[in-house]
């Protein structure tokens, strides 16, 4: 995926609601990091065991991510 692509899908997602400010706890990883957790979850077919460490965020945590925002 090229920069300008990134890009494009970051600005998506925010027209679509992701990155909207909600009630509760933050989020530990900004939107950015949360789509690249994604790809690379995709495109390697790591657990989210395997990548939590690589984005530095608990298992608990990647796996609220991919739940969260891979369906978008």
């Amino acid at each position: 995926m090229s920069p300008r692509q990134f890009g494009k899908l970051l600005a998506a997602l925010r027209r679509e609601g992701a990155d909207a400010v909600r009630r509760g706890r933050p989020w530990s990883l900004p939107l950015e990091d949360r789509v690249l957790l994604i790809a690379a979850y995709w495109r390697t077919n790591l657990t989210p065991r395997q990548l939590a460490p690589l984005f530095g965020v608990s298992k608990s945590a990647a796996g609220r991510i991919i739940d969260h925002l891979a369906p978008s």
